[in-house]
Formats: structure tokens, C-alpha cells, sequence
């Protein structure tokens, strides 16, 4: 089943369908078609929102229970085209440009986080198709809009309302955003199966991810011409130096760095203990039988 050539196609085909039927919407009043897979065309047909399954586009039935829906030459095809005329020397017909892809991916953390969690319940959230989607999409951002965060749907609709169409400079952002999506999704499932692991010696990793998530803005660096942030380790999960400001300005990057050296410092005591640092350094250090005294 083709769309209609005049109109463009947005393929959507999401875990979390948060505003989707309101993109859907948006979408078609501004000349796309949508297609989309199994849950979300069940999800959209609900919602009296018209759309073409996967399997019709591409004339061939989901199989394996699933696991194999999208992952079709007409699909991939579609989004990896650069052009029309790509497409042209393709001797059959039916292939078609795909203009924006909305995929978000199964929720693998989420499953995972659950103690209760059977390996096998999260051997099979570890989505295949959604993330081969995003990365051609995030290829192709030259021409092709891929969204994976509901946060995104309002300026993208924003854009095409305004412009016609999403500019490259957004499309970049998108893949940007998307590349980093894939990245913490590895590593979480990368971590899961270490810490999970049946085989009997250990496993250690000869590279090791650690995924980062921004926490706030520092006032500045090590010095005041320099920008910082300051960053928690998602994953592996980890608190780290974590610590609540009861007041004062905003902190720059050596007030955190003097306050985990005095942490590090006065940890080491075990009775009540007071260290005074200056520059990482501790330049006073006092132990006595309360807090106050040893102040």
C-alpha cells in the first residue's frame, strides 16, 4: 500500500505514546501520511487518526512474535534515500521517500530497574528495529526529521507550521539527540548483562561506558573565564558526591572540588571532625568530641 505521492510520510512507531496522537494530528493537517506498527497503529486507529500499517506498506507480515517488523529494505530504503532519484534507480516502484521518523525505544531500563525483572522479560525489552530506525533517520538528518522525546513534537510542528518544513539546523539537534539516546541505551544493556552474567568467572569488561547526565550549571571552571557543569553518573547508577546547598551563590567548579576533598578529608575521622580546605588542599584539620569543639 503506497501514499499518496504529493504528500509526505512520517513513520511512527513508539513505546511511550505521550502527545502522539496529537503530532499524528498535526501532522496531517500539514501534508504528511503516517505510518506506523503493531500498538501504535492499534493506539492512532482508537483515536480515529488514519494511518497505514507497516505491513501494508511493505507487503509483508510481521514474524518471530514481533521481533521483526520494520527491519525491511522498503522501510530502510525510505529513510536512507537521499534523495528522490535514489530511488528511481531502484527497478521496483513501490519504494518511497520517508520524510520524518518518531520512534522512542522499549523501555529497557525501566523493565530492568524492577528486582523482580526474569532475565528473559528483559532479554526481550532490548528493542532491535527501533534503534536501527533512529540511527538511519539521525544519518540521513540532511533530509530526514527523527524524534525520539515527546518534548521535541511542539517545535518540530512549530517549524513545518512556520517554514514548511523543519530546518536543518533542528534536524541536526535531533540526531545529535538521538545518537546520544542509543549510546546510554548500549551501555544500560551492556551493564545489565555484566552484572547479570550466569558465567561462572567474572566479567571484566576490557572497555568500560560510563554515561554521564548533566545535574546543573556552575558559576564557572577552574577559572573565571571557563564554563562547567557539573555531571551525575547515570550509568552505571551512582549518587557520587552528592550534597544539597542550603545556601549562598551558585557554586563554581572549585567550590565542588574543595567540598569533596573536605568530605574525603573528614571521612577518615571517627570521632567529630572539622576540615578546613583552601585549593583541595586541607589547611586545618581538628578532632574533638563534638562538632562545635572541633570547629
Amino acid at each position: 500500500m503506497s501514499s499518496s505521492t504529493s504528500r509526505k510520510l512520517a513513520l511512527i512507531s513508539v513505546s511511550d505514546k505521550t502527545d502522539i496522537d496529537k503530532i499524528a494530528k498535526e501532522l496531517i493537517s500539514n501534508n504528511y501520511d503516517i505510518l506506523s506498527t503493531g500498538g501504535t497503529a492499534k493506539f492512532l486507529t482508537k483515536n480515529k487518526i488514519p494511518n497505514i500499517p507497516i505491513a501494508k506498506f511493505t507487503n509483508f507480515e510481521e514474524i518471530l512474535e514481533g521481533r521483526v517488523k520494520t527491519l525491511h529494505p522498503v522501510i530502510h530504503a525510505g529513510i536512507l534515500a537521499k534523495n528522490k532519484n535514489d530511488l528511481l534507480k531502484i527497478k521496483d516502484s513501490n519504494y518511497q521517500l520517508i520524510d520524518m521518523v518518531i520512534v522512542n525505544l522499549y523501555p529497557f531500563e525501566k523493565v530492568t530497574a524492577d528486582k523482580n525483572c526474569k532475565f528473559a522479560d528483559a532479554i526481550e525489552n532490548i528493542d532491535i528495529g527501533g534503534p536501527t530506525m533512529l540511527r538511519a533517520a539521525a544519518k540521513n538528518h540532511n533530509r530526514v526529521t527523527v524524534l525520539t522525546d515527546p518534548d521535541d513534537y511542539q517545535t518540530v510542528i512549530k517549524e513545518i507550521k512556520n517554514k514548511g518544513s523543519t530546518t536543518k539546523n533542528l534536524r541536526y539537534k535531533l540526531a545529535l539527540k538521538v545518537f546520544s539516546l542509543i549510546s546510554k541505551y548500549d551501555s544500560a544493556i551492556t551493564n545489565y548483562l555484566i552484572e547479570n552474567s550466569k558465567i561462572k568467572e567474572d566479567l571484566i569488561p576490557t572497555e568500560l561506558n560510563i554515561v554521564l547526565e548533566k545535574e546543573n550549571n556552575l558559576r564557572y571552571g577552574e577559572n573565571p573565564h571557563q564554563r562547567a557543569a557539573l555531571y551525575n553518573i547515570r550509568i552505571p547508577r551512582s549518587l557520587g558526591f552528592n550534597f544539597k546547598q542550603l545556601a549562598g551563590k551558585e557554586l563554581s567548579f572549585n567550590n565542588l572540588v574543595d567540598s569533596e576533598s573536605a568530605l574525603s578529608c573528614v571521612k577518615q575521622f571517627q570521632k567529630h571532625a572539622c576540615v578546613i580546605v583552601k585549593h583541595a588542599n586541607p589547611c586545618g584539620v581538628s578532632e574533638s568530641t563534638s562538632l562545635l569543639k572541633a570547629y
